[in-house]
């Protein structure tokens, strides 16, 4: 990224979480993707999850966890 990317990011981690939402949403919708283009990639990024899971290349964490650690921070 670019410095001043880098500060707009910056800044940006500073707002509350639902302007940081709303931010994020324009941001995306700016983008030159349909959301055909964006539903496909994400269903080859989880089936490459399910591959690599399937060959133990990466480990699962239970919602359990998950939810502990976030409370924890």
């Amino acid at each position: 990224m670019t410095a001043r990317a880098e500060q707009v990011l910056a800044e940006a981690l500073t707002l509350p979480p639902h302007e940081r939402a709303q931010l994020a949403e324009r941001l995306f919708t700016s983008l030159d993707i349909s959301y055909e283009e964006i539903d496909r990639l994400w269903a080859e990024e989880a089936e490459s999850r399910i591959d690599a899971y399937e060959r133990g290349e990466i480990k699962t964490v239970s919602a359990e966890d998950v939810f502990k650690d976030l409370r924890r921070r």
